[in-house]
């Protein structure tokens, strides 16, 4: 690129330096500034600068001088994220499951572009990407790609849906027969991201991993099961089948030790009503889908809760402590 050509960069290459260099603790000199001006082909002169200064101002950066006279310097006082909001977005990254080691290495990058020089070596400093349980499926992010849009142009979505092996390989469900599916809403929860569907074949809601999901594409056909979601309280849909996956729902009763207030309250909702029973515990009443893994999270807490009602789950938990307890026989 020609000097003159970068002569009509100038502007933008100031505020490049200021977003990158410069905060309150470390204001940039005009000399730092046209120094920089001059690495990049740009010769220019103080006026010039101060105009270019104010030409940012009026369209929005937040620049401030600092100083007086000669020890003068120039910095932006706010960046469109705060460090903390930065470091938040790089451990929400890094902590996901569904997203693959060499994609979240990807996105920090990104995200570190975010904020000045400083502070990227800051969120560098946090960053433990390495021997993290991530998914293996690289085209997650296309498969969300896909959802959005099957969602937003109302289309059916055909993919075929896999599991792994003991050998780490694929094994398709239904002998690799395409699932087809009406998309209406991505949910994220215990770090897996999910597709919430219509399945035409079983006239059903049903939820199905997305980096589980391949040869993703939508079809032209409208979806279907509008209704049903319209039925549904979304809210609550989630709450039950991915807190406790899937199963027959049942209003139950339980009952727990007062410590686990919190514990309950994360895992049934906070409207649910806590009823102290004046022994050191509480009861409480919740629609859940009874299933292992409900049974599982009830006997996490091992004698500080217990199923009250009704008597059949009550008598399906009990053959399920035995069938578990057999294996150690």
């Amino acid at each position: 690129m020609s000097k003159s050509k970068n002569q009509k960069l100038k502007v933008l290459y100031l505020m490049d330096y200021l977003l990158q260099n410069t905060d309150a603790e470390h204001p940039a000199s005009l000399k730092e500034l046209l120094a920089y001006l001059a690495e990049q082909g740009v010769s220019a002169e103080r006026k010039s600068v101060y105009d270019d200064i104010e030409a940012l101002r009026l369209y929005g950066l937040d620049v401030e001088r600092a100083g007086q006279g000669s020890r003068s310097g120039y910095y932006v006082a706010s960046h469109d994220f705060e460090l903390a909001e930065l470091k938040l977005l790089v451990d929400s990254v890094q902590s996901s499951k569904f997203i693959t080691e060499r994609k979240t290495r990807a996105l920090i990058k990104k995200i570190e572009k975010l904020a000045g020089r400083r502070d990227a070596r800051s969120l560098q400093r946090q960053v433990f990407v390495s021997n993290r349980i991530k998914t293996m499926n690289e085209s997650i992010y296309y498969n969300v790609d896909a959802v959005h849009a099957g969602i937003t142009e109302n289309r059916k979505l055909r993919f075929r849906y896999f599991e792994y092996t003991v050998a780490k390989k694929r094994r398709f469900r239904r002998a690799g027969e395409y699932y087809l599916v009406s998309p209406y809403a991505l949910t994220w929860d215990n770090e897996n991201y999910y597709l919430i569907g219509y399945d035409d074949r079983h006239a059903e809601i049903r939820h199905y991993r997305v980096d589980r999901m391949s040869d993703i594409a939508a079809v032209n056909e409208p979806r279907t099961g509008a209704e049903a979601f319209r039925a549904a309280d979304m809210a609550l849909y989630t709450r039950k089948v991915f807190g406790m996956f899937s199963g027959r729902e049942e209003h139950v009763r339980l009952r727990f030790a007062e410590r686990l207030a919190g514990a309950v309250l994360d895992r049934l909702g906070r409207e649910v009503l806590l009823i102290p029973d004046g022994a050191g515990g509480f009861t409480v009443g919740a629609d859940v889908a009874v299933s292992p893994q409900f049974f599982a999270w009830v006997t996490g807490f091992g004698d500080e809760a217990q199923i009250l009602a009704p008597p059949r789950v009550v008598e399906e938990f009990r053959a399920h402590i035995r069938k578990v307890a057999a294996q150690y026989e």
